[in-house]
């Protein structure tokens, strides 16, 4: 049986998560590297050869220190979505994936998701039963729709609703607090909800990371997750859903996120 991989969280910037994905050989694939020095510093620290970069999307924020990894590590891959690859938006990309696609770590195949809504150029990564998802799902959140509309949004956590429940999700930001926050406005009797909250507060009061957590998590706590949910549906009526659809009931809530 293959040893399993191990993977660390790099916090970069205010509230970012970078992930390195290391093998038992040390090789080593970065994912969302925001920015280079704390990436840099946990490679150095263990000794770890990187090989990669894996880019869920665009944004500077997640692909903001690719170029000074480069500079370090000259032969690096850099993967990202043929979407962007088109557009140019990512820096230094060498390997453009699209739909059927493969992608190895090793010897482990990585399934490819493309799950546009947050942007269109949107890909999330599973690996050994990892999920990253960068910005399109969040712990008990999800993203805002920079470039798609709702129901490519909504299909788009769909798709990754359907994983297996015990997937571990990691996503790009530490943002699970807050997110609860809104998950209890919408179901204020769930006590899936309440037992979440209760466990991350305590979580970042030890200044620990609320990740990762479990697709069985999500589909109980994430109402971006839970749009068949009557009592989901109902919140959604009560603030103007045009109807009980996925699509409408995901777009009122995003609707109402924004602002609260």
């Amino acid at each position: 049986m293959q040893a399993p991989m191990e993977i660390e969280l790099v916090p970069c910037l205010s509230d970012n998560y970078a992930y390195l994905l290391v093998d038992p050989s040390g090789h080593t694939v970065i994912v969302d590297p925001s920015e280079a020095e704390p990436v840099l510093a946990a490679l150095e620290r263990r000794g770890l050869e990187p090989v990669g970069i894996w880019a869920t999307h665009h944004h500077h924020d997640h692909v903001g220190g690719v170029a000074d990894l480069l500079a370090r590590y000259p032969r690096l891959e850099v993967v990202g979505s043929h979407y962007d690859a088109e557009r140019k938006r990512i820096p230094k990309l060498t390997h453009a994936v699209q739909h059927d696609d493969a992608l190895w770590f090793e010897s482990r195949r990585v399934r490819l998701l493309f799950v546009p809504g947050h942007t269109l150029g949107a890909v999330a990564y599973l690996c050994d039963g990892a999920l990253f998802s960068g910005d399109t799902l969040f712990a008990a959140g999800c993203g805002r729709m920079f470039e798609g509309t709702a129901d490519v949004m909504q299909a788009s956590l769909a798709s990754m609703r359907a994983l297996p429940p015990d997937t571990r999700l990691y996503c790009g930001h530490e943002y699970t607090e807050k997110n609860l926050q809104f998950a209890a406005f919408v179901e204020p009797d769930n006590g899936d909800i309440r037992e979440r909250q209760a466990k991350v507060r305590a979580l970042r009061a030890e200044g620990k990371p609320s990740l990762p957590c479990t697709l069985a998590d999500e589909q109980a706590t994430n109402p971006f997750m839970r749009w068949d949910e009557p009592a989901v549906i109902d919140k959604a009526r009560s603030m103007g859903s045009a109807s009980s659809t996925p699509a409408d009931v995901f777009a009122t809530l995003r609707r109402a996120k924004d602002s609260f």
